[in-house]
């Protein structure tokens, strides 16, 4: 598993390594859709002597917009980023939760307006405040022609809770057609229940990265990781470089995918 230095500068050098490691890829072997777990907002917020989580949070927010160019600039067609798990709705402090939504909110509305970019809401809807619930339907809506890089943001999100939505909307629309319990069990297929999930229609990611050192999924696309590549980067959400990613890529490019083998 490979990880990421933190403390490379960003002068000319910097930008002449950046400049090479670009010039290195094949196009043809960068990930049609690659996860993001952004992951260490508060832990980089209490080091710098914030009172606040939101100060990580915003610093995290506005390094995915920077981390989404660098995966368009690649060629990468789908990304999904990790933003709010049920999970952290259950489970944050209530100040710091309201934080964390108003700033998705900013994020998710400012993504609509970036380049030519597709955004699609990716979770349970019911549970959200209604407020950002709202924004995220607009943005899906607003940017729902775009024929740009497609960008999934997993608030209100659960790969379990995924999971049983899938399965519930191919038992309701088996039920619609008058087809027995019997008939779906002997009928029931992977691909069926993957083409109900969230990201149904989309590409499997073929590479998940998670920062913060932390290797861990926490319930993240559990059914469609199955075959993913997985690279763990030390840095903290905020301070993730450039660099880091196109190491990432390289990396991922000189893996021998063997799909369960």
């Amino acid at each position: 598993m490979a990880r990421g230095e933190t403390n490379e500068g960003k002068g000319p050098l910097y930008r002449l390594y950046i400049n090479r490691l670009r010039r290195r890829l094949d196009p043809g072997s960068v990930p049609r859709h690659l996860a993001m777990m952004i992951d260490g907002n508060r832990r980089w917020a209490r080091q710098l002597g914030y009172d606040s989580a939101a100060h990580g949070h915003r610093a995290g927010a506005a390094k995915m917009k920077e981390f989404l160019r660098w995966c368009d600039d690649v060629g990468i067609r789908v990304v999904s980023l990790y933003l709010l798990s049920n999970d952290n709705l259950r489970k944050r402090d209530s100040q710091e939760l309201s934080d964390l939504i108003e700033i998705i909110a900013e994020l998710a509305d400012e993504l609509s307006h970036e380049r030519d970019w597709r955004v699609k809401h990716v979770g349970r809807s019911d549970g959200l405040p209604p407020d950002l619930a709202r924004v995220l339907s607009d943005v899906e809506a607003r940017t729902h022609g775009n024929p740009g890089m497609h960008v999934n943001l997993a608030v209100g999100y659960g790969g379990r809770g995924e999971i049983v939505d899938a399965v519930r909307s191919i038992i309701a629309q088996h039920d619609e057609r008058g087809g027995s319990l019997e008939e779906l069990a002997a009928s029931l297929t992977p691909e069926q229940i993957g083409e109900h999930l969230y990201t149904g229609g989309q590409p499997d990611p073929d590479l998940v990265i998670r920062t913060s050192g932390e290797q861990r999924l926490s319930d993240f696309l559990l059914w469609q990781s199955a075959h993913s590549e997985f690279y763990f980067v030390e840095a903290l959400g905020p301070d993730l470089r450039e660099v880091d990613f196109l190491r990432a890529i390289r990396d991922f490019a000189s893996r021998d995918r063997r799909y369960g083998g």
